[in-house]
């Protein structure tokens, strides 16, 4: 019974992963090429690596050396730090004034529109990557943080059934409409849903206090505060803390709960379903949908939360599996909350591969835009990328499953008193990594294809 288990979680992986890309409508340009080299030796390679790793980390490492490398840390004191973040706010809130101004009455050319630029290049992309690789700032930008901390609280109780849920819709809604609709085109579109963001968000703020409302409910502040738990670098109150990449994701109840396991399955969904609707076999599936009759729309809904509710069961599942294989009489939802974390490794990888060429390529264009964001320009600024910087992104999601495998094997050791049964808990966890690993970089080769029927 516990191998038929096990099959089926492989299986299910096997089936529904697939790869991020940056959604970026007009943004976006260039196809991307089949591979050269034989596809099995590829994939081949990059599970290899993977499960290796595993068994490097099993087999050489112990509790004293894992210790000494999760416990390293170095203080820095920043003088001004006040002053640096006063200004931090304000340029948080300049932004938020340049989207909406740029969006309802800048170039309408999306790769020279401010707004445009600035939300998916800037924010979406830049910032994103910034608070994975060095350390997350948005708690200071969050322009809508700054604006609810000047306005008084009424400070209502928040409901604590609904935990992080509402985050996980959010988020799930979030992505559902940035793939769907043609806010990555539209200016305007894109300036009046930041302003019904904005009322949402500040109202609830106001309603529930900043700490409330931007620790439970906001989405974005959640995949910033995940995102900056990868990073080497933390703020604190007497300055900047430095310590190893990763680290930071092994300390225990950073995931709490089965609402937020929920979200960090959820990132790692949407960041694939954003480009799980640009492959071919997206466009073979939903063709015969939309030909029985289901709205295009509908079809794309069905998509993101049939995937969202697989990928639930089938990290839930594992965390069962986990149990057995471990031979603990530590609940399956505990070893759940205990394993999310390193799964924030491989979203930041994923998330790097796709958008860093994005990002730099885009760079000057959004440069150019803040520069004179009403100006309507004959030349666009780009940065052309080589043709070995694809080499970039598969590098980082073998890093970020890399990085994401010994995450796995220090919270076992944590959790676990025994060096066997740490590592038999991992067996389920690392097998969903390794073909999720294959699955995506199989994905990940293959040629983008436009989002039909929208």
């Amino acid at each position: 019974m516990l191998r038929r288990r096990a099959v089926a979680v492989v299986a299910l992986a096997t089936v529904i992963v697939g790869r991020a890309s940056a959604h970026g409508g007009s943004l976006a340009e260039g196809v991307r090429e089949p591979l050269t080299i034989p596809t099995w030796l590829f994939l081949s390679t990059g599970g290899a690596a993977v499960g290796a790793s595993f068994l490097l980390a099993s087999f050489v490492t112990d509790r004293s050396l894992i210790d000494a490398i999760h416990a390293w840390r170095r203080s820095l004191a920043v003088p001004g730090r006040r002053v640096l973040a006063g200004l931090a706010r304000a340029v948080g809130v300049a932004g938020l004034v340049v989207v909406i101004v740029a969006g309802y009455y800048g170039p309408t050319d999306a790769r020279a529109n401010a707004a445009i630029l600035l939300v998916w290049v800037g924010w979406w992309a830049g910032l994103s990557i910034s608070a994975y690789l060095l350390g997350n700032s948005w708690p200071l930008l969050n322009p809508w943080r700054t604006i609810a901390g000047l306005l008084p609280s009424l400070d209502l109780s928040y409901p604590d059934r609904l935990g992080a849920w509402p985050s996980v819709v959010g988020l799930l809604g979030l992505v559902f409409l940035e793939v769907v609709s043609p806010l990555a085109d539209n200016a305007s579109l894109l300036a009046t849903t930041v302003l019904a963001y904005s009322a949402v968000t500040i109202l609830g703020a106001v309603a529930f206090g900043t700490e409330t409302w931007f620790g439970q409910v906001d989405p974005p502040a959640r995949v910033f505060r995940y995102y900056g738990r990868v990073a080497p670098i933390a703020a604190g109150e007497d300055g900047l803390t430095f310590r190893l990449p990763g680290t930071a994701l092994s300390e225990q109840r950073l995931v709490d709960g089965r609402d937020e396991v929920a979200f960090v399955v959820g990132l790692l969904w949407v960041t694939t379903f954003d480009g799980f609707v640009a492959t071919p076999a997206w466009r073979a599936l939903v063709r015969p949908l939309v030909a029985a009759g289901v709205p295009a729309l509908g079809a794309y809904l069905l998509a993101m939360l049939v995937g969202f509710a697989l990928f639930t069961s089938i990290y839930f599942s594992a965390a069962e599996l986990a149990r057995r294989t471990a031979e603990t009489f530590l609940t399956p939802a505990a070893l759940a909350e205990r394993f999310a974390p390193p799964l924030l490794a491989i979203v930041a990888g994923y998330h790097l591969a796709h958008y860093l060429d994005y990002f730099l390529g885009l760079a000057p264009a959004l440069v150019q835009a803040l520069a004179a964001p009403l100006a309507t320009r004959s030349s666009i600024l780009l940065l052309p990328m080589p043709g070995w910087f694809g080499g970039v992104g598969l590098a980082s999601i073998i890093l970020g499953h890399l990085l994401a495998i010994w995450v796995a094997h220090a919270a076992a050791y944590d959790l676990f008193p025994g060096r066997l049964q740490a590592i038999r808990s991992q067996y389920p966890f690392v097998a969903v990594m390794v073909v999720y690993t294959m699955t995506s970089l199989w994905v990940i080769s293959q040629p983008d294809v436009p989002l039909p029927y929208l």
